[in-house]
């Protein structure tokens, strides 16, 4: 049996907590209904796929939600109930990464989008002393840079190549079933976060 090597973290749900349901309430006070049957964490529509894989810009996605919802809303009310879906860093889980780097290769596999990404990013400068989020990993890869999404097994493909890794030797841990299986169907073995679970109590 091959030995780890890699850990892969997703950020969502396992480094940072989120909660869409601010979201869709951020929303549905701005006038905006049905925003729910739009965005999940199990599937998105066209728009929110874009987004996620860079493919159009932060203007064109307010102005398509103005077009969709029929409301002449501002780019700031847009962009703050985007990112209210966006709580708080996991204090203890983000303290663990360190010790963890020192004795494996340790990356992060999100699905995020420029929007969200200065959000957190700020968040994780304002909580941890200035320091740069990404650093905290031997590599970090953002959907909306990268121009895929989990669970497309050509953005885990990507990832092993680009860091010269073995899928035999990585494991990968995310909060979503459909993630995880796409990564195990490619040989990487793979931990599902369950609620309530933190990476810092998995007995490494």
């Amino acid at each position: 049996m091959a030995t780890i090597k890699n850990i892969i973290f997703d950020l969502g749900g396992v480094l940072l907590d989120i909660d869409t349901g601010r979201t869709n309430e951020a929303f549905a006070k701005l006038g905006v209904t049905g925003f729910q049957n739009q965005y999940t964490l199990q599937k998105a529509d066209s728009l929110f796929d874009e987004l996620e894989k860079g493919h159009i810009e932060e203007a064109a996605f307010y102005e398509a939600i103005r077009r969709k919802a029929g409301l002449q809303l501002l780019d700031q009310e847009i962009r703050d109930a985007w990112n209210a879906l966006i709580l708080e860093f996991r204090t203890e889980s983000i303290e663990r990464l360190a010790s963890l780097k020192e004795q494996y290769n340790i990356y992060l596999l999100s699905n995020t989008n420029r929007i969200h990404y200065d959000a957190f990013q700020q968040q994780f400068r304002e909580k941890f002393g200035n320091r740069f989020f990404d650093d905290c990993f031997t590599r970090a890869w953002y959907s909306h840079q990268v121009g895929m999404r989990k669970p497309d097994a050509q953005l885990f493909e990507y990832a092993l190549a680009s860091a010269g890794i073995l899928a035999g030797e990585t494991i990968f841990i995310d909060d979503l079933p459909k993630n995880t299986d796409a990564a195990a169907r490619l040989g990487i073995k793979t931990h599902l976060l369950l609620p309530g679970e933190r990476i810092e109590n998995l007995g490494w």
